[in-house]
């Protein structure tokens, strides 16, 4: 089938009695639906939810001055991207490998090499730093950032220990600053962000579970040494996992949760004895939501992309799926929302048309010292769960 091109009309989205971001329902619209052999006329129909106008940068060029330091991660080259386009400017950039400086600088080459991460420390101009370290370092190195005055913004997952956790909360608290962190899977995905408005809206009603797959490529030539070390990269509970203990609080409407049952494995990397490939977890909120995660280094070399990652959100009122960066065998593109209510059912690609708005939320926290992004107790809620899931793990081989 032919995508038709988008059409909407202005329409009011209500939720606790205000407008919800990216979204608007009740809008006339012919969202573009994956392709298919068989495409059902309901899935086809007119869709009633359409993203609303992407976001736009939030600052003026210097008004919010980064830095970005310790380039372990390639992750490191989507948070300094998201930021700037939502308007930051990156100053700093501070990695003693040139290996891993040399293509981040290629990309932003206005930016200045710090020669020590006291530098970028120093610096009045800077407000936020992002990093990527070695995720058993991301940690101590944000202490150090929120007690020279600045807010810090880490890729997952944020913490290998929980006294690690302890200690952030703890600097957080006296420092007044801010220890965020990029779980991408919903912040850096549009079919994750427009479901969150979904959810806000109370497209499905109440939300009683949450399934969230993680799939990934291994890829294991090219990972670092640290990757398949179990006290540096934190197990695949405390990585990927902490993907889908954020997802679940965010769509759950939970703010703490119970770990019932963990489980974790290495069935086909016995070479590196200390990764872990396969993982899995149950979870009931103090709501009482369940969510169940899996989540594994065993994609396909014939898998088109790097995961097939999704999201299963069931309400009282429907249900949402979110194929996030493949539709297996019928689209290529990603972010696909499948959306079924009690007046039909919709299949929209939501790619290109809600944009990454935590972004520019986060930057006007940072200014403001408000909590609009995220708030500081659900990123660290989110880590907590992910390591109580880890430490609470049945080793299946």
């Amino acid at each position: 089938m032919n995508r038709r091109r988008f059409l909407s009309q202005t329409a009011t989205a209500v939720a606790a009695g205000s407008m919800v971001p990216n979204l608007v329902v009740g809008a006339t619209s012919a969202p573009p639906v994956a392709k298919s052999a068989k495409t059902t006329k309901a899935a086809s129909a007119t869709s009633p939810y359409v993203p609303g106008p992407k976001p736009a940068p939030v600052v003026k060029p210097g008004e919010f001055v980064f830095a970005a330091a310790y380039f372990d991660h390639a992750h490191i080259t989507g948070q300094c991207s998201s930021l700037i386009e939502a308007g930051a400017t990156l100053k700093w950039v501070y990695e003693p490998d040139p290996k891993k400086r040399d293509p981040v600088l290629t990309r932003y080459r206005y930016a200045k090499v710090a020669r020590s991460f006291d530098q970028i420390l120093a610096d009045p101009d800077v407000k936020l730093v992002t990093a990527a370290a070695v995720t058993s370092e991301r940690g101590p190195i944000g202490c150090r950032v929120l007690e020279a005055g600045k807010d810090y913004f880490t890729d997952k997952a944020p913490f290998t220990t929980l006294e690690q956790l302890a200690q952030a909360r703890a600097v957080a608290e006296r420092t007044s600053r801010k220890y965020m962190v990029n779980y991408g899977e919903r912040l850096g995905s549009e079919a994750g962000m427009f479901a969150t408005d979904l959810v806000k809206a109370g497209v499905i009603g109440r939300v009683v579970q949450v399934v969230g797959l993680g799939p990934h490529r291994l890829n294991k030539a090219t990972r670092p040494q640290w990757f398949f070390e179990r006290a540096k990269y934190g197990g695949i509970l405390c990585d990927i996992g902490s993907h889908q203990c954020e997802q679940f609080l965010t769509y759950a409407g939970a703010n703490d949760a119970t770990v019932v049952h963990a489980a974790v494995g290495n069935f086909a990397n016995p070479t590196t004895p200390e990764l872990e490939d396969f993982g899995m977890a149950t979870f009931v909120g103090n709501n009482g939501a369940t969510n169940q995660i899996r989540v594994d280094w065993f994609t396909p070399d014939g898998l088109s992309t790097w995961g097939d990652g999704r999201t299963f959100i069931l309400g009282t009122k429907g249900y949402i799926e979110l194929r996030k960066y493949v539709d297996v065998a019928r689209e290529k593109q990603g972010n696909q929302v499948y959306i079924v209510d009690g007046k039909g059912e919709y299949n929209l690609n939501v790619s290109g048309r809600v944009g990454y708005r935590f972004f520019g939320e986060f930057i006007l926290d940072c200014l403001n010292r408000t909590e609009k992004a995220m708030t500081q107790a659900h990123a660290f809620k989110a880590a907590e769960l992910c390591l109580k899931a880890q430490a609470a793990a049945q080793r299946l081989t």
